[in-house]
């Protein structure tokens, strides 16, 4: 249907632009760097004005300006750039026409197939096309089917004055997937009065609610001697990791929750007798039950530290974003205009909130109410990534539609 779309996209994603923790830069990796100064080449020549890579933060802005003289409200879209911790080196993507339920075969040496016993979820593509791996990379469609959208969608609205629309700005920021893209984003300079991140799963998704999150680092200190004269002196660190993880409810963890239910989620375990680490992250819709659950582990650490002969236990909280629900909830037209754009189009709008955050997370409690619209992807982060193309030119009409119906009186929408 566009026909430079999924040619932009497929570009994009043999683009290498993984992210990386524990970086000093800002991007942490000098791939996105590069991606970014391309995409401001592509918005030049595409003919948008105010043009901008921003070195201190990592972002590429833009300005689309209004075809209209009335004021109405200036609007976003913002994807990100980098890609998840997972192989994103020689992305080879691969097509299937006219989808029919079937094994779908990624990589017939190592045996890697996408299969609809596993993946429900591909039932809802038959005969459409799909875009995959090949079963040894991620896709990259989180979120550089966004990006392709919202350039996609710039595209028309350039080409078609009689779409009528407001200023449109747009942001393509960086270290989404590590947490930290946002956090240097300047809402004053980005001007607009609501956005939207598109850089949702399949077609229909409108989230304006996120998790509360936090990471805790667990440093646990023990004291190592020879084991051969060990009795009542040593404290084995290792042991005492399996002692607090075991005093956590184990119930609570992401694969025994779903919906609205939080959770603790051990990512990492390090050490050895004398020294040991493990890294939570920590989550909840519910702020009050985000604050329990950060209390519950200074709890642990305390009683385990009572019950030995020094400070064993030394945990290091930092919270990461919180529910950005609890913003846009004070004024929900930037949700109902998305809606009625689905709406317009045929499509279910499908609201629910985020397992998960993005950079509308924390853009959101900077002043800039940002939910959250679908790119039609499934499967993100790993090798079992796909997205139909029908689903891309579904995301893309619907930021063509969100602009358009921005520009009418809202009695109209």
């Amino acid at each position: 249907m566009y026909k430079n779309l999924v040619p932009r996209f497929i570009r994009y994603v043999q683009t290498e632009t993984r992210s990386v923790e524990n970086s000093t830069t800002i991007p942490s990796t000098t791939s996105q760097v590069a991606f970014a100064k391309t995409l401001v080449t592509e918005l030049k020549e595409m003919g948008m004005s105010n043009v901008v890579y921003h070195a201190d933060n990592g972002y590429v802005t833009a300005t689309l300006p209004a075809n209209i003289t009335q004021k109405v409200p200036i609007i976003g879209f913002l994807a990100h750039m980098d890609t998840a911790n997972f192989n994103a080196v020689n992305v080879n993507p691969q097509f299937h026409e006219k989808y029919a339920g079937d094994v779908i075969v990624l990589h017939k040496e190592q045996n890697i197939v996408l299969s609809p016993a596993d993946f429900p979820n591909l039932k809802n593509y038959l005969g459409q096309t799909l875009l995959t791996t090949d079963g040894t990379t991620l896709l990259g469609a989180d979120d550089k089917a966004g990006i392709a959208e919202i350039m996609t969608a710039l595209e028309i609205l350039l080409n078609d004055d009689s779409i009528k629309h407001g200023d449109i700005r747009i942001g393509f920021g960086p270290d989404e997937e590590i947490g930290i893209g946002a956090d240097l984003f300047d809402v004053k300079d980005f001007n607009a009065d609501f956005a939207y991140t598109v850089d949702g799963g399949p077609v229909g998704e409108l989230e304006y609610e996120s998790f509360n999150a936090a990471t805790a680092v667990v440093k646990i200190y023990g004291k190592n001697v020879h084991p051969g004269t060990a009795k009542n002196i040593m404290v084995n660190a290792l042991k005492l990791v399996l002692e607090f993880d075991a005093a956590l409810p184990q119930d609570e963890v992401p694969e025994r929750t779903e919906g609205r239910e939080g959770f603790y989620h051990l990512l990492n375990i390090d050490g050895e007798v004398d020294e040991a680490k493990l890294v939570y992250i920590i989550r909840d819709h519910d702020r009050d039950l985000f604050e329990l659950r950060k209390a519950k582990m200074m709890q642990i650490a305390q009683e385990m530290n009572a019950a030995y002969d020094n400070q064993r236990v030394v945990i290091m909280l930092r919270d990461s974003y919180y529910n950005m629900g609890e913003i846009i909830e004070n004024d929900m037209t930037v949700v109902d205009l998305a809606k009625k754009a689905m709406e317009n189009l045929e499509i279910e709008p499908i609201i629910k909130p985020i397992r998960g955050g993005t950079d509308g997370s924390k853009i959101s409690f900077m002043g800039l109410p940002t939910p959250n619209i679908f790119t039609g992807g499934e499967n993100f982060h790993g090798r079992y990534e796909f997205i139909a193309v029908e689903s891309m030119q579904k995301a893309t009409n619907v930021i063509v539609e969100i602009a358009r119906l921005n520009a009418q009186d809202r009695e109209y929408w």
